[in-house]
C-alpha cells in the first residue's frame, strides 16, 4: 500500500462504526453488540443461540491482519458468516450475485471500526471481501465446517463488482491475487434459495 493510498484509507477510520455506502444486500444483517466497560477493561457477548440470527456455527477462525491486508473477495455456495471486527478497522465490500435475489446486483461498502462492535451475518451466495486498514483482529463464525470446496471468489479489483475500495494497492494471499474474475465465478454462485 503505498502513502497516499494509506492517507484515503486511514481517512475512515473515523467514520462511525456499521456505517454503508449503500443499502445492503438481502440477508446481510448487521447487529449491535453490547459493550460492558468499567475501570478494569470491557466485556461483550459476541454470539447467543436465543439472538435468532439465523446462524448457529460450528467453527470459529480467529484472523489477525496487517493494515492494508484485503481478504477475499469470496462467496460460500454453502455456509453462512457471522463476522465480528474485534480491534481495529475494516471495510467489507457486499456484493449480491444470487440469481433471483430481491437485492440481485446490489453492492455496498460496510466500514466498521472497535469503537463500536457489531457482528455483521453474511449469507451463503453473497459474495464478500475484507480490506483492514488499521492492523485489526476479527473473528469469524461458519455454519459448516471449513471445505475448501466451499471457498470460491474472484479477484477483488474486479470492475463488475462495483465495489469503491479504500485503496488501490492491497497485501492478498497468493491464492486471493489468483482468483478469476467475476464473470468465471458466476456460474458456480448457488441461485436466491427465498431465504
Amino acid at each position: 500500500m503505498n502513502a497516499a493510498d494509506m492517507q484515503r484509507a486511514t481517512q475512515d477510520r473515523d467514520l462511525r462504526a456499521g456505517r454503508a455506502d449503500a443499502p445492503l444486500p438481502h440477508g446481510v444483517v448487521v447487529r449491535a453488540l453490547e459493550r460492558h466497560p468499567d475501570d478494569r477493561g470491557a466485556v461483550a457477548e459476541l454470539f447467543r443461540r436465543d439472538w435468532a440470527s439465523g446462524i448457529d456455527p460450528l467453527q470459529w477462525t480467529l484472523f489477525e491482519n496487517a493494515a492494508g491486508v484485503l481478504r477475499g473477495v469470496h462467496m460460500h455456495p454453502r455456509h453462512d458468516d457471522y463476522f465480528v471486527l474485534l480491534r481495529g478497522a475494516v471495510h467489507v465490500g457486499l456484493r449480491d450475485e444470487r440469481r433471483g435475489s430481491p437485492s440481485a446486483g446490489r453492492s455496498a461498502m460496510l466500514h466498521l471500526d472497535d469503537g463500536t462492535p457489531v457482528a455483521v451475518i453474511i449469507p451463503h451466495g453473497v459474495l464478500h471481501g475484507l480490506f483492514f486498514v488499521a492492523p485489526s483482529i476479527a473473528v469469524i463464525g461458519a455454519s459448516h465446517y471449513y471445505d475448501r470446496a466451499d471457498e470460491l471468489g474472484c479477484h477483488w479489483r474486479d470492475p463488475s463488482l462495483g465495489l469503491a475500495w479504500p485503496a488501490d494497492t492491497a497485501v492478498l494471499s497468493p491464492g486471493d491475487a489468483g482468483l478469476p474474475a467475476l464473470r468465471d465465478l458466476r456460474p458456480h454462485i448457488p441461485p436466491w434459495a427465498g431465504e
